[in-house]
This record gives C-alpha cells, sequence and structure tokens, in this order.
C-alpha cells in the first residue's frame, strides 16, 4: 500500500522538476530579443545558446540514462537540478557571446537532459497499471513550463533587465528542483512491491540499441522534435514581428502549455485504449499539418489558435515513445533506452532555433521555418509507420525490475 501511494509521489516530483527545468531552458525564447537589444549580440548568435542547449542534450541523455540504470534517479536529478542552477547564474552574468553559448547552451543543456531520462524511466518502473497515464502526468508537468516559467520570465524581464531576470530564476531553480529530486526514489521489485524475477529474454543493451525498433523510435523522435523545435523556440519573436506586444505575444506560450496538458491526456488515454503505435503515428500526421497553421496567423487570435491545436498535438504524443520502449525492451535497461530516443529528439529540437534564426536573418520572416517543420512532420509519420513491435515470444513488455538497494 505504501508502494502504491508513493508512486504518485514519484510522478508530482518528476513533474515539478521537468516544469523548472524546461522552464529554466525555455527561458532563453523569452529573454531573446531582450538580449540581442542589450548586448548587440545577434539572434542568431543568441539562439546558437539554444542550439548547442539541445546538443548538450543530446550528448547527456543516454549517458544520464545509462547512470541512472546503475546509480538510480535521485542521484543524477540531484547533480542536475544544481547543475542547472549554476549555469543559469553564471550566464546571467557572463559579457562574451560565445561565453554565453557556453554556460547556457552546454551547462543548461547538459543539466535539464539529466531530467528527463531517468525520470521518465523511474516512473514506468513504478507503474503497471495506469502506465500511460502516469508518463503524461509526468509529461503534463514538464508541459506546464509554458504556463508557469514563461510567464514568470516575461513579468521579471519587463521589470528586470535580462540579468537580473536570468540570476532570479536560477535562485527559484535550486531552492525548487533539489528539495524534489531528493523525493526521488527507484522502483521496487515490481511496480506494487511484489517480488518478482526477471525472466525476460536474454537481451542485451547492445543488442536492444541495433533493434530496428530502437533504430525506428530514435528516427521517429528526430524529425518529431525537428518539427516543433522551430516554431517553439521563435513563436514569441515571431508574434512580436507581427505587431504582437511581448507580455501578450508570451501568452501565446501558456495557450499552447494549457492545450498540452490536455493533449498529454488525452493522447496517454487513447494510447491504452487503441494502443500507443498507431496513436502516435496518428499524432505525427496530425502534428505536421499544424505546423501549418502558424503560417495563417497575423494577429493574436489567429496565433492563440494555432498555438492550441499545435500544442494539444506536440505535447500529447510525446510520452507515447516513453510506452512503446516500456512495452518493447526490459526495464533494467529503460534509462539507457530512453536516453537514446531522448538524445534523438534533443538532436531535433537543435535544428529549430538556429534555422529559425537563420531564416529571421536573412529574409527577415519566420513564415518558411513553419513550412519546413510540416516536411519534417511528414518524415516522422512516415518512418513512425514502419514500426513493428518486438514477436510475441520476445516481447519485452512485462521484463520485471529488480533494482536492489534502495537509492
Amino acid at each position: 500500500m505504501l508502494n502504491a501511494q508513493y508512486r504518485w509521489i514519484i510522478v508530482a516530483a518528476g513533474g515539478l522538476l521537468g516544469c523548472v527545468a524546461m522552464g529554466g531552458m525555455f527561458s532563453l525564447p523569452v529573454l531573446l530579443r531582450p538580449i540581442a537589444q542589450d548586448t548587440g549580440w545577434s539572434v542568431t548568435g543568441v539562439s546558437a545558446a539554444m542550439t548547442i542547449g539541445f546538443l548538450a542534450m543530446a550528448l547527456g541523455s543516454m549517458a544520464w540514462g545509462s547512470l541512472s540504470d546503475r546509480l538510480g534517479a535521485r542521484v543524477v536529478t540531484v547533480i542536475g537540478s544544481v547543475l542547472l542552477a549554476a549555469s543559469l547564474a553564471l550566464a546571467s552574468r557572463t559579457t562574451s557571446l560565445a561565453t554565453f553559448q557556453l554556460l547556457f547552451g552546454v551547462g543548461v543543456g547538459l543539466a535539464a537532459s539529466a531530467i528527463f531520462a531517468p525520470m521518465m524511466a523511474c516512473v514506468t518502473g513504478w507503474f503497471d497499471t495506469h502506465r500511460s497515464l502516469a508518463v503524461s502526468l509526468v509529461s503534463a508537468g514538464m508541459g506546464m513550463a509554458p504556463m508557469t516559467m514563461s510567464p514568470l520570465a516575461a513579468w521579471l524581464v519587463t521589470n528586470h533587465d535580462w540579468r537580473t531576470s536570468l540570476l532570479i530564476i536560477a535562485v527559484l531553480t535550486a531552492v525548487l528542483m533539489v528539495p524534489a529530486a531528493l523525493l526521488v526514489r527507484r522502483p521496487p521489485a515490481s511496480p506494487m512491491g511484489v517480488s518478482q524475477r526477471d525472466n525476460s529474454p536474454a537481451m542485451s543493451v547492445n543488442q536492444a540499441l541495433r533493434s530496428p525498433q530502437f533504430v525506428i523510435l530514435v528516427l521517429t523522435n528526430f524529425f518529431c522534435c525537428a518539427t516543433h523545435s522551430g516554431p517553439i523556440i521563435h513563436t514569441v519573436s515571431y508574434a512580436v514581428t507581427c505587431g504582437i506586444p511581448m507580455i501578450a505575444a508570451v501568452s501565446i506560450y501558456s495557450v499552447e502549455g494549457f492545450a498540452g496538458m490536455f493533449g498529454r491526456i488525452g493522447f496517454g488515454v487513447l494510447g491504452d485504449r487503441f494502443g500507443a503505435k498507431p496513436v502516435l503515428v496518428a499524432g505525427l500526421l496530425a502534428q505536421a499539418i499544424g505546423a501549418l497553421g502558424y503560417v495563417l496567423a497575423g494577429n493574436l487570435l489567429g496565433f492563440y489558435a494555432a498555438a492550441a491545436v499545435f500544442g494539444f498535438i506536440y505535447a500529447g504524443i510525446m510520452p507515447l515513445y516513453a510506452v512503446i520502449a516500456r512495452e518493447n525492451f526490459p526495464m533494467r535497461m529503460m534509462g539507457t533506452v530512453i536516453g537514446g530516443t531522448a538524445m534523438a529528439g534533443s538532436l531535433g529540437m537543435a535544428a529549430g532555433p538556429i534555422a529559425g534564426g537563420l531564416i529571421y536573418d536573412e529574409i527577415g520572416s519566420y513564415r518558411w521555418l513553419y513550412v519546413g517543420s510540416f516536411a519534417m512532420g511528414l518524415g516522422a509519420f512516415l518512418i513512425a509507420s514502419m514500426f513493428r513491435p518486438f514477436p510475441k515470444e520476445h516481447d519485452m513488455a512485462q521484463a520485471p525490475y529488480a533494482p536492489g538497494a534502495t537509492t
């Protein structure tokens, strides 16, 4: 009974950690123009810090995930929380673009990658039933960042300079994330606390990482994240160029985040009912079409409509990757597998910031960014359509987890 109750504390802690971590990283789109105007750095140069951040997330995701398989998610998330707060604080003090890109890009990116894969792997281990709902709730917490941290960043930069704003965010990050990380525990021997033997087929980590199932998940996540990274990173700046005031432009993120909360729960329920794979495939096609909505947006109402549709879809499909991974691979390597797919997603996310910055600096408009997102979305849809689960006799879905001592 204690385990059944505590697993929801794990979900709450994971949601809070993800919200603050993503909020810290995604404060940059809100601060993008103030930083460029104050320092004289180009929009492309400042945006590149976000690209570097996603590349750092890619490099760190599998490493942190593998480390959490051995040491437990709590150790990894505590380290990540401290590193994130320190990186944000140091980035707020720098006067060099290269140093800013290093501190915000590498430091914040590595720190953020210490949260996602370990927590998603940990949560899947705590649940046999309601797994899709639990993963969706953790993801919904991460999706709260546009509704909480982004408006906070906008309010701060409206009343303070960007350096003070970023320093305040760093302090808030430390105060919220470190205590939450200390609540994280390894899953019990089985989600309901009944000791079980790991009787899964003898698949090694190397075999798992070379399997067609893993490769397709990795490629799908790359193209999926490349689809929505540009719209996420540059929509505020795009709206401002359309004459929408900063505070109102940031509210577009809030609409997107609010719609995303419903999307995560909705797609999670659909995944439980119809299967994660077919729901993911349909969602990827819808995401590609939804990206074109921003091309038609010219006023605040239009941006709200596009953000509501796009946010509902892209946020809803993201938790399904962890569910599909858990259905096909043993729990003992879940951090590594989810970390690998997260690595690919981070590489996809890295494409949006630099592409959007280059497009704007060259032609003074963001519209072609969204056309490119549509093309990437079609690629994700076609690749995901090729996914086939392991044959029944090699199904990894029910492989239990025997983690050893609590960390």
